[in-house]
């Protein structure tokens, strides 16, 4: 039960993060005025948007109607004779955020730009960066945490435990987290001018801005007897995701008996990637799930024709959510040596579109539900496991391959097959 309620609070935190307020509460103004700004915004050009992408065109052809003519008169008082000044663009970003709040949907939000780009980051699967983690060591120094192979600081010759002391001739030895990382984002192949304290010396490196790909699935091959078992580990599903999984699959292909795929805490992301996971494991004739949009069904179909065949194990828990719910309900109801280990799952069974604003915030709504292969709907009840197992206490405060009991169940299903 304690892991059921960190790993729920942890995927709803990934899943629904939202800093807004309601309008309404915030400004205490009434529904007239709030739906008069909402008109504005729209006028304003609210653009649209793919699931979990920004595929940006302008809103046309809708008119508005004349009986909402009253609530563009009340927005034009509230400019003119409110008796402070008024923000333009905080009543159109507060209002936005009021009609979302509205839907009572704990996946429709609002999101502020800096939001909108952490998401289209996690979403996208890739960034703008020079290739480096940095945190902020007991002395307050900004050091280097990580150096990501072929990145910019790679390339530069920049070190893990570096002290960046200046950024292009700014002095950055008090200014840390967000505002740190402000200065160090810029534009593709630009650079910028780092000086870094490495021991008693200060040297200068000049780092070019490249794009970073994040790191979404990796795998390994565990020796068991004389069974080898493949494992993969997906923590989203990124744009990149399911090129990633194939290159992963690659290295290990022919070498394995078994494999593992571990989707636990992973909150979902674009379809397309499930879909080009569940690919190497099923025909063009396996519905692979569906899509429901006011009540009407369509069925996603697989579109390879290769297959495997080797036993598979799925590692859920109740931080597997959306897209790792499609994985595991498809091996459940068409993989013929497929086992689920864990615990059960989130239950999110809707599709979210996102609309890109001009000022770089964004919206999410729901648009669609999803439906298993069979045409099952999971929300809100999740999908339970074959073979439940409680991970370990040590795991969460040490979690390694030794302590994780629903690893090691996996492996015990494997050895035998």
């Amino acid at each position: 039960m304690k892991r059921d309620l960190k790993s729920r609070k942890k995927i709803k935190k990934r899943i629904s993060k939202s800093k807004v307020r309601s309008f309404f509460e915030a400004n205490d103004f009434n529904m007239v005025e709030v739906l008069s700004i909402v008109i504005v915004s729209i006028i304003f050009g609210v653009m649209v948007g793919c699931f979990l992408t920004y595929k940006r065109s302008p809103v046309t052809g809708r008119e508005i109607p004349a009986t909402l003519d009253e609530f563009i008169s009340v927005y034009s008082n509230i400019k003119s004779n409110y008796y402070d000044e008024v923000d333009d663009e905080e009543l159109l970003n507060a209002a936005i955020s009021g009609m979302v709040g509205s839907l009572d949907d704990p996946y429709s939000l609002y999101m502020d730009d800096k939001d909108t780009s952490d998401f289209n980051q996690s979403v996208d699967g890739s960034y703008v960066g020079i290739g480096a983690s940095i945190y902020m060591n007991d002395d307050a120094n900004n050091k280097i945490a990580e150096i990501y192979s072929g990145g910019g600081a790679d390339k530069a010759g920049l070190k893990v435990d570096d002290a960046i002391i200046e950024i292009d001739g700014k002095d950055v030895t008090n200014i840390h987290g967000e505002e740190l990382v402000a200065l160090i984002k810029g534009k593709e192949n630009t650079t910028i001018e780092m000086k870094v304290l490495r021991g008693n010396d200060l040297l200068t490196f000049k780092v070019k801005r490249t794009v970073i790909e994040l790191t979404s699935a990796t795998s390994s091959i565990i020796e068991e007897g004389n069974k080898k078992i493949g494992l993969i580990i997906l923590t989203n599903f990124a744009a990149n995701t399911g090129k990633q999984f194939k290159k992963e699959m690659k290295k290990i292909d022919g070498k394995i008996d078994s494999l593992i795929i571990d989707v636990r805490d992973n909150p979902g992301g674009h379809l397309s990637q499930v879909a080009d996971i569940l690919d190497v494991f099923f025909d063009n004739k396996t519905v692979l799930y569906q899509l429901e949009t006011k009540g009407k069904k369509k069925k996603i179909y697989a579109e390879d024709s290769a297959k495997k065949k080797y036993p598979v194990v799925i590692l859920a828990d109740s931080g597997s959510a959306s897209a790792s719910e499609i994985l595991i309900s498809c091996f459940k109801e068409n993989y013929k040596d497929a086992t689920v280990v864990g615990n059960l799952t989130y239950g999110k069974g809707t599709v979210q579109k996102a609309l890109g604003l001009s000022n770089g915030s964004s919206i999410k709504y729901t648009s669609q539900k999803w439906l298993t292969s069979k045409g099952k709907w999971i929300n809100e009840k999740g999908i339970q496991p074959d073979v439940e197992v409680e991970q370990s206490e040590d795991y969460y405060t040490n979690p390694t391959q030794q302590n994780d009991t629903q690893l090691k169940k996996a492996i015990e299903i494997l050895k035998d097959k």
